[in-house]
C-alpha cells in the first residue's frame, strides 16, 4: 500500500519507524553481501545529521557530495534534508571543472566526497570556493580531523535533533549535465520529489519483500527518485551493485525482485540472447524463435494453438528460463527509463518473460511524467501520465499536426533553475506548465508516445525533418555496432557515423575467417556494415536512410567527454570533434 507523505523527512522517519529491523542496503564484501537495516541506518543518519549541524550547516545551507552509490551516500542525504538544508549530488566521472563550477554556483558551505583521489582534486581548486568551509572524506583514516568517521564521532558527542523542511523548500539541487553548455542546477523541492515519489508508488505496489540491485547513479534524478526514495518509502531492501562488469554476477548472487534500469541493460540482453543463439543447433534456433513469436501472439491476447502452446512451453523451459536465472530468477518486474527503449527490444524481452515497463520524464519534473505499469502497458509507448500529472501537447511549437511538444503540469514540476532566470522562463509558463523540450503524442487511450527532441531535429536541404535519436536507437539494435550518430543539417541526405563493436567484429572475423589489416576500412567489415545498415534502416522513411557512413573505433564514453552522466550523448561535442569527417563523406556520395 503506498504512502502519502509531504517531505522526504517523513518519508526517512516513517519507514526507519515502521521498518526498523528490516535489511535496507547491502555491500559486497570478500565473504558475500553484507546488510545494514533501516534502524541501524537511522543512527547513521542521526549521528551524520548532528555532525553537519556541528560544522555550521542550518536551514537553507547546501551540503555538496561527489560519490558513486554508497550507504554514506543515502545517509548524506537525510542528514541534510534533516537539517532543512539542501542536497547536492555530483558524480566521481565528472570533470574538475564541473564541480569547480557546480559547488560557486549552489555556494555548497560542506563537502562529502568518496575517495582520497578526488579528495586530492578537491584541493588543488579550494583557493577558488570561498564559501566551502569543510571537504570531508569519506575513506579518510578515523584520526584524520577531516573523516567521515570523525564526523559520526562528533555527532554522536553532541546528538541534533531532526529539522522537519516546510513542503516547499528545496530538497535537492540537481545538477543537469547538459548536452551543451554549463550544468544547470535543477532546484527541486521536498514537494516535487514527495508528490513523484507517491504517485509511483500508487502505480507500482512495492512490499518489503522486494529487493533490488542498484546501479543506476543516485545523483541522477531517476535513481534517487524512482529507487532509493521510492524502495526506502516501502520498506524494500537495496544491494549496491559495485562495478558494472559484475552486474550480471551480482543479479544472481542478489536474485533481486524489481530491477530499475535503462535500455542499455536490456538491449544488451537482446544483443547478448540473439547471439548466443546463433551458435546454437538450428532446432533450438527454430524453438527459440517459435517460442519468441508465440510468447508475443499470447501477450497481445491471441488464442494459441496446441503446436505454438506446447512450443512455447518447451522453449520457455529450455531456453527463456535460463535467460531469466542470470537475472536472479525472481523478478517481479522491471522499469525502463531516462532514454528511449526500442519497441523490438521490449517486445523481445517482455517475450522472454521478463516485464519491462518504460516510463518518460525529465529532471525538471522530479523526474517521472508518465509510465507504463502493470495495471496499464502499452509497448512503443512511455505510459499513461502519473497520478496528479497532466500533460498537454503543444503542437504550435513543432508546426506538426499529430507531434507536438510535450508540456508537463503538477506538483511534480521544479521551483525553478538556479541562477538561471532566462532559462527559467524559457521552460516554466506562466501557468505552471513545464515545456519539455521533448515532442510526442497522446493516443486515443490516453498512452504518451515520444517521438524526438525537438532541439534535435534537423531540417535536410529537402526540407525534410529528421529526428535522429529513434533512428540511431534502431541501428544500434545491430550486434556490431556500438554507437550511431545522424547527421544532416541543410544537407541533400543523412550521413552516419558507426561505432564498431571490435570484440564482436572480432568474432565474426574469426567465424568467417577473415583477416582484418584495418578494421575501420577493410573491405569485408565495410560490407557487413552496409548490409547492417540497410536492415536496421528498413522501417525509415527514404529521406531519413543514411546514404553514407564512417566506421569509427572510439565510442562515446563518459571519459572522452562525448556523454552525460545520464547516458546522455552530447551532439554538439560530436559534431566538435567529428564534423570534418562527416562533411567529407558527402564528396562521392550519391544521393
Amino acid at each position: 500500500m503506498s504512502a502519502n507523505f509531504s517531505t522526504l523527512v517523513e518519508l526517512w522517519e516513517r519507514s526507519t519507524e515502521r521498518h526498523g529491523p528490516r535489511e535496507l542496503f547491502g555491500t559486497k564484501a570478500a565473504g558475500g553481501w553484507q546488510w545494514i537495516t533501516y534502524a541501524e541506518f537511522a543512527v547513521v543518519v542521526d549521528a551524520l545529521r548532528a555532525g553537519l549541524a556541528g560544522l555550521g550547516v542550518a536551514e537553507g545551507d547546501r551540503v555538496a557530495m561527489i560519490a558513486h552509490n554508497r550507504v554514506e551516500w543515502a545517509a548524506a542525504a537525510y542528514a541534510v534534508f534533516g537539517l532543512s538544508a539542501t542536497f547536492v549530488p555530483m558524480y566521481e566521472q565528472q570533470p574538475l571543472e564541473d564541480w569547480a563550477f557546480i559547488l560557486a554556483d549552489c555556494e555548497a558551505k560542506v563537502l562529502l566526497v568518496s575517495t582520497d583521489q578526488v579528495l586530492g582534486k578537491m584541493e588543488s581548486i579550494r583557493e577558488r570556493l570561498p564559501n566551502l568551509k569543510a571537504v570531508i572524506g569519506l575513506e579518510l583514516p578515523p584520526e584524520d580531523a577531516r573523516s567521515y568517521e570523525k564526523l559520526l564521532a562528533t555527532g554522536r558527542a553532541a546528538p541534533q535533533p531532526v529539522e522537519h523542511p516546510s513542503p516547499e523548500q528545496p530538497a535537492c539541487y540537481i545538477y543537469t549535465s547538459g548536452t551543451t553548455g554549463q550544468p544547470k542546477g535543477v532546484v527541486l523541492t521536498h514537494k516535487n520529489i514527495a508528490s513523484n515519489v507517491t504517485a509511483c508508488g500508487e502505480l507500482f505496489k512495492l512490499r518489503p519483500t522486494d529487493r533490488s540491485l542498484a546501479f543506476l547513479p543516485w545523483a541522477h534524478a531517476f535513481g534517487q527518485t524512482a529507487e532509493l526514495h521510492m524502495l526506502f518509502s516501502s520498506g524494500s531492501a537495496m544491494a549496491l551493485n559495485d562495478e558494472v562488469a559484475n552486474l550480471v554476477a551480482n543479479l544472481a548472487e542478489v536474485k533481486p525482485t524489481i530491477l530499475i534500469a535503462v535500455p542499455r541493460i536490456f538491449n544488451r540482453i537482446y544483443d547478448v540472447v540473439n547471439r548466443q543463439m546463433l551458435e546454437r543447433p538450428k532446432l533450438i534456433q527454430s524453438l527459440f524463435r517459435t517460442g519468441i513469436r508465440a510468447a508475443a501472439q499470447k501477450k497481445r491476447g491471441e488464442v494459441l494453438t496446441l503446436g505454438q502452446g506446447l512450443a512455447l512451453a518447451v522453449a520457455d523451459k529450455l531456453i527463456f528460463s535460463k535467460v531469466r536465472g542470470r537475472f536472479g530468477g525472481r523478478l517481479r518486474f522491471s522499469v525502463s527509463g531516462s532514454a528511449a527503449l526500442a519497441r523490438e527490444v521490449a517486445e523481445f524481452v517482455d517475450a522472454l518473460g521478463i516485464s519491462v515497463y518504460e516510463g518518460y520524464g525529465l529532471t525538471e519534473a522530479s523526474p517521472v511524467v508518465s509510465t507504463n505499469c502493470p495495471n496499464g502497458a502499452r509497448l512503443g509507448t512511455v505510459g499513461k501520465a502519473l497520478p496528479g500529472v497532466r500533460i498537454e501537447i503543444d503542437r504550435g511549437a513543432t508546426g506538426d499536426e499529430k507531434n507536438g511538444e510535450v508540456v508537463v503540469y503538477g506538483d511534480n514540476v521544479m521551483h525553478g533553475y538556479h541562477h538561471r532566470e532566462q532559462e527559467q522562463r524559457e521552460m516554466l509558463q506562466p501557468n505552471g506548465g513545464l515545456r519539455t523540450g521533448d515532442m510526442g503524442f497522446i493516443d486515443e487511450d490516453g498512452y504518451l508516445h515520444i517521438t524526438g527532441r525537438i532541439k534535435e531535429q534537423y531540417k535536410l536541404e529537402n526540407g525534410r525533418y529528421v529526428v535522429p535519436s529513434p533512428l540511431e536507437e534502431q541501428l544500434k539494435l545491430s550486434p556490431y555496432i556500438a554507437n550511431a550518430f545522424l547527421y544532416g543539417l541543410n544537407r541533400p541526405f543523412n550521413v552516419a557515423l558507426l561505432v564498431i563493436d571490435e570484440p564482436a567484429i572480432t568474432r565474426w572475423a574469426h567465424e568467417k575467417g577473415v583477416v582484418i589489416q584495418n578494421i575501420t576500412s577493410d573491405p569485408a567489415v565495410k560490407e557487413l556494415f552496409e548490409a547492417e545498415l540497410k536492415m536496421r534502416a528498413q522501417a525509415f522513411r527514404g529521406y531519413e536512410k543514411p546514404k553514407a557512413f564512417r566506421l569509427i573505433c572510439e565510442d562515446f564514453t563518459l571519459e572522452n567527454g562525448l556523454l552525460t552522466p545520464s547516458l546522455k550523448v552530447r551532439r554538439k561535442l560530436v559534431l566538435d570533434r567529428y564534423l570534418p569527417i562527416l562533411e567529407g563523406l558527402y564528396a562521392g556520395a550519391k544521393g
